[in-house]
């Protein structure tokens, strides 16, 4: 994400979002848990939150209701409730305009459709109809006539070669068609669209375009993110849509919106950290097999991937084999991965040194596995594992440090090395007591010159479990 954008979301005070494939996939009902996350950071923060969807309001599943958004822009903008359901904006399509369509729509031999206030019709019952609402609205009603005695805020199409329907002239000038289904239009009022909509809210709360950040993913939310002054498209969007985005995000099961805003800062990244309970973490467990015991780690190659493959694929080339940890610090760490012995050598499968992998998530508390260097973007094949179990701070120095709460904790309650914090990638650690027994016994082996044990410890062979 370039500078320029997140300059912009400096000035956002209020959230629009698509429903369909943005907060939640369409086809199978799935919304990520950390929508409900983003809901509540963004009003923690007090930026107003708001949908803006084709759909009306009886088609807004529990789900996205139970998000408690601050308002409700629906129809296309043709209506919009706040979250008490009290209507702050209508605009329903004059009655001549909707025969005129309706006798458009029986001359060219198609069915149609009509959103209410309070309920969707269609003009028949068929196959092709219902795999277009049922999704959205379930089974409609079959009322032909409705637009005679009903207001009707937009109306549909549905036909087999709906994407060559063409509105003839006069109702051109009145209607507009935007696709929204291989099979179906929306049949929209000019002027009238999701960013009509928004402005009526943005007008009613004293905001500019330029506060509003709108996310979505079809081509129904082109005006939309031509008004706004952020506006994110996600993963799968259409590309025409793509086109005008500020920022193309992950898609809905990728946790989508919560990257962006993220990335925005408009809320806090939510932070995992594996090292404070491995049991709950998946992921390859390496077996480091020495001449005091054998040591269990958790690997962590979601957070450090170029580290975890360069580790296990030479473990599993035997690379580690008979290795001694040339260097052991009581109270520090125990090193070793230099099949020289000396602490001067090793390589890893890329050839050359390869980059740091510094998580948010990771640090280097007691059994952390975590690359040894020799300064930034210098890693090979050493390694070193935390020992130390005392730190001289308490929880609370650490977090007025910017460790985070998690950490500061596991910092003071088991010990570690904050100082060496993204200097030293962490991307592994210790699973269980008997592996710290071994690694506490190994630091208290007798040492000479450069803390090189005078007895060897020995890498007997490193065995991965995938």
């Amino acid at each position: 994400m370039d500078a320029k954008t997140k300059y912009k979301a400096k000035k956002i005070k209020a959230v629009f979002f698509d429903i369909d494939d943005t907060l939640r996939i369409k086809a199978s009902g799935y919304m990520p848990a950390s929508i409900t996350y983003v809901f509540e950071q963004l009003k923690a923060k007090g930026i107003m939150t708001g949908i803006a969807s084709g759909r009306a309001i009886y088609g807004v599943v529990p789900e996205i209701r139970a998000l408690n958004p601050d308002v409700f822009v629906t129809i296309n903008g043709a209506r919009v409730l706040d979250k008490k359901g009290e209507v702050l904006y209508k605009k329903p399509i004059p009655r001549e305009i909707t025969q005129k369509y309706v006798a458009w729509a029986k001359s060219v031999g198609i069915e149609y459709g009509f959103a209410g206030k309070d309920k969707p019709v269609v003009s028949a019952r068929t196959k092709l109809i219902d795999d277009a609402m049922i999704p959205v609205y379930g089974v409609c009603d079959v009322d032909p006539d409705f637009h005679l005695t009903n207001d009707v805020y937009h109306m549909w199409t549905f036909a087999e070669n709906n994407a060559d329907l063409v509105l003839p002239e006069e109702l051109a000038e009145e209607i507009r068609m935007v696709a929204w289904h291989p099979h179906s239009s929306d049949v929209v009022r000019n002027g009238t669209s999701k960013a009509s909509g928004v402005a009526h809210v943005a007008e009613l709360e004293g905001l500019k375009p330029e506060n509003i950040l709108v996310f979505g993913d079809e081509l129904n939310d082109m005006e939309l993110f031509d008004y706004a002054g952020l506006a994110v498209a996600m993963g799968i969007s259409h590309p025409e849509l793509q086109k005008k985005a500020d920022f193309i995000t992950k898609k809905v099961e990728e946790d989508g919106i919560l990257f962006a805003l993220e990335e925005l800062g408009l809320v806090e990244k939510q932070l995992n950290f594996p090292q404070v309970d491995t049991s709950l973490v998946e992921g390859p467990v390496a077996t480091i097999k020495t001449n005091h015991g054998d040591m269990k780690i958790k690997l962590f190659p979601d957070h450090a991937p170029k580290t975890v493959a360069n580790f296990v694929a030479l473990a599993k080339d035997g690379y580690y084999d008979g290795i001694i940890f040339h260097r052991i610090i009581q109270d520090f760490m125990i090193q070793g991965g230099d099949p020289t012995g000396t602490g001067m050598g090793g390589q890893s499968i890329y050839g050359d040194s390869f980059e740091d992998e510094f998580s948010e998530e990771l640090y280097n508390v007691r059994g952390a596995l975590s690359m040894a260097n020799a300064g930034p973007n210098t890693n090979g094949s050493q390694f070193f594992i935390v020992q130390n179990s005392k730190i001289p701070y308490a929880q609370k120095e650490l977090e007025r440090g910017g460790w985070p709460a998690p950490i500061a904790e596991l910092y003071a309650a088991k010990g570690g090395t904050p100082h060496l914090d993204r200097r030293h990638t962490v991307f592994g650690q210790l699973m269980d007591e008997a592996s710290y027994k071994v690694l506490d016994e190994i630091a208290t082996v007798e040492t000479g010159a450069q803390d090189k044990p005078v007895e060897d410890v020995i890498i007997e062979t490193i065995e991965v479990a995938d």
